[in-house]
């Protein structure tokens, strides 16, 4: 025996590394089938970014971005507040691919097209697969644009470094870049989702109200992408109560604002992205919206948010889901492939199942805010909070039962299927607790009472095809119509949570095939459902084409 055969212990097999090099777009006949259902024109540009987020290459910068994280720098070497954040060149790999690809501002690159936020919803759904941290300033960048657009003077003055898709990584005066991010700010320490106990005081510096200039002093206890050039951010005035302010990093005379960083947060997941606790010491501001409605006006963006929520939490079941059965379908246990396992099948049909019916509510949303329209202007209202409630809380549940699909190697953090267990609660908390995303569901309906009875009768074109269904509608509208204001804030979770369900399988039954509409219904009105994944029965389900559906690789 030679000295290698008398060293080498083991021979690797039946292990299997998770799936790259693989295009997330040609994979997936779901999102395709949306795609073409809505009339989008961008396939051919998809298919060309869901290539590269798919190589080897960004995997790897994924990983590299989520391992080397943001350091901060308070000081130079002589003692100067820089307030510097560095970060790896993957996180700048990152952020340049989807500025490229316009992940920020796609919407309103071509403000005449049908199918502007579904094309949008695809470029975030499938960036968010692989590397969901740098999405953070995407999205708030996203959402402060229709609010930046309200402001003529500041809209001229940035509007074209906004929607610019070309990177700009340095750290100097908005005057000075091709291309700016903005994020917000808006929780602070002793209020937390209750933005009325906000502490922070913005004073006129001459003038008082909306375009005048302000010093801002208070405090951030969440302050999401600090790198960011400029901020929304959330203050009360003397006399006008809260407004929302316009902040820059940098001043106009090339001087910092004074936002200081006193430290980054340590978080779960999302540990490429840059979160922070700030102090604002006479900070210049620009009030934007009207005086005394601060809540109002970055709520507008905090809309746009959550739908980044729901969009973005799909990609991670996608992403899950599409690494578990490119897992079972080579990795063999008693005698067969994993994948060929019934106990094994009924757990992946489910997580199919799941992850379509998130697909489709998520991006029929994001079409409805290309229409105002009375049932588009209700589902907006009310189904965008209730979408960021319930997939993204499935989406925290779901993930661990995929990550245990690849046993002991999914639980360690040297591949993807960990990361997304650790990023998926960040959206169930960030832009609003799922409590809070349940009271602003209560809130749509009492201030519109006519906009739950518009949505309502829109489901039931549909269910009435269904008794089931039919019966879930009108057991669900009788409950939102008969209880007081309090039993209903009891119920909240259980009264969001099944009109969710209930929208998913309506838009299932409408658009999906037969095979995987009839086994959501029928599995997700079952008695046993819901407890673990995987309790359905196989007689109601065609495995077969709901795995083959999943994944065609």
């Amino acid at each position: 025996m030679n000295t290698a055969q008398q060293w080498q212990t083991h021979e690797i097999n039946n292990q299997f590394d998770e799936l790259i090099n693989y295009n997330l777009f040609a994979t997936d006949q779901v999102l395709q089938e949306i795609l073409a259902r809505y009339g989008s024109i961008d396939q051919q540009t998809l298919t060309e970014f869901a290539q590269v987020i798919g190589s080897a290459e960004y995997y790897e910068y994924a990983d590299l971005a989520n391992r080397h994280t943001p350091e901060l720098h308070n000081f130079d070497a002589r003692g100067r507040r820089k307030d510097f954040l560095e970060f790896h060149p993957a996180w700048h790999k990152w952020m340049g691919l989807n500025r490229q690809y316009a992940v920020h501002a796609h919407p309103f690159h071509h403000p005449q097209s049908t199918s502007k936020w579904v094309d949008w919803a695809a470029r975030f759904f499938l960036s968010g697969q692989v590397e969901c941290g740098n999405l953070c300033p995407n999205s708030m960048t996203l959402g402060s644009i229709p609010l930046i657009q309200n402001e003529p003077e500041l809209w001229a003055k940035i509007s074209e470094k906004l929607l610019s898709t070309e990177y700009d990584e340095r750290d100097v005066p908005i005057s000075q870049k091709k291309s700016i991010w903005l994020g917000m700010g808006m929780t602070e320490k002793q209020g937390g989702s209750d933005v009325r106990a906000n502490e922070t005081i913005a004073i006129p510096i001459s003038e008082s109200g909306r375009g005048k200039e302000y010093l801002i002093t208070g405090h951030k206890w969440f302050f999401s992408a600090p790198m960011s050039d400029a901020h929304l951010v959330v203050a009360k005035t003397e006399q006008d109560g809260l407004a929302c302010f316009f902040v820059p990093r940098w001043l106009e005379d090339g001087t910092k604002n004074h936002i200081h960083i006193q430290r980054l947060k340590d978080k779960v997941g999302n540990r490429s992205n840059s979160s922070s606790e700030v102090e604002f010491k006479n900070a210049k501001g620009i009030m934007i919206g009207e005086a005394g409605r601060g809540i109002p006006t970055i709520i507008e963006m905090a809309n746009y948010t959550r739908l980044t929520c729901s969009v973005g939490s799909s990609a991670m079941l996608r992403q899950a889901l599409t690494q578990c059965i490119a897992y079972t379908r080579q990795r063999k246990a008693f005698g067969k492939n994993l994948a060929e396992q019934p106990l094994m099948q009924a757990v992946l049909v489910d997580l199919a199942l799941e992850t379509e019916a998130a697909m489709q509510l998520s991006f029929h949303l994001a079409h409805c805010y290309e229409n105002d329209d009375e049932l588009s202007i209700a589902l907006k209202r009310i189904m965008t909070p209730a979408a960021k409630f319930w997939v993204c809380k499935r989406t925290v549940e779901l993930t661990g039962e995929m990550m245990e699909v690849f046993g002991g190697n999914g639980y360690v953090d040297a591949g993807i299927m960990a990361r997304i267990f650790k990023e998926a609660p960040v959206n169930t908390i960030w832009e609003g607790s799922g409590n809070v995303m349940c009271l602003d569901v209560l809130r749509a309906i009492q201030r519109d009472r006519e906009s739950i009875e518009v949505l309502f009768k829109s489901l039931a074109e549909i269910a009435v095809q269904n008794s089931v269904l039919q019966n879930e509608l009108q057991s669900l509208f009788k409950l939102f119509s008969s209880l007081s204001a309090d039993e209903m804030q009891f119920m909240a979770r259980s009264l969001v949570s099944r009109l969710v369900i209930l929208t998913q399988a309506i838009l299932l039954k409408q658009y999906a095939p037969e095979f995987v509409a009839d086994a959501f219904i029928q599995t997700r009105y079952s008695e046993f459902h819901g407890r673990v994944v995987g309790m359905i029965d196989s007689k109601v389900v065609d495995v077969e084409r709901i795995l083959e559906r999943a994944l065609a690789v």
